[in-house]
Formats: C-alpha cells, structure tokens, sequence
C-alpha cells in the first residue's frame, strides 16, 4: 500500500511541476509569442521573458 501511495504522490508532484512551468508564461509573453509568429521573427525564450520583463517594469512603474 505504501509504495502505491508513494507512485501517487509521485505523479501529483510532477502534475504540480509541469503546471507551475506553464503558469510563468503570462498574458504579455503569450501576447510577445503571437507577434513573433505573425512576423515571422523568432528570438529565445529568455529574450522575451526579460523584454516582457522590462515593459511589465515599465508599466507598473507609470501605474503605481
């Protein structure tokens, strides 16, 4: 019973995980995403994470 138990709460683990990787992609990296594919340019995943960053930065700076 044990070791079923433990195969669950393996799998539950890796269910939280792989959401948690999804979650971090928000509606300005999904909106960055949709530009790029509709110009045809690609850049990495890290440029765009730290150029939605800074306009996010930005944005809430002139917001408050």
């Amino acid at each position: 019973m044990d070791q079923q138990q433990q195969q669950q709460g393996a799998g539950q683990a890796t269910t939280q995980q792989g959401t948690s990787n999804n979650s971090q992609e928000d509606y300005g990296d999904k909106g960055l995403d949709f530009v790029e594919k509709k110009s045809g340019h690609t850049m990495n995943r890290n440029t765009n994470e730290k150029i939605t960053d800074g306009a996010r930065g930005l944005f809430e700076k002139a917001t408050g």
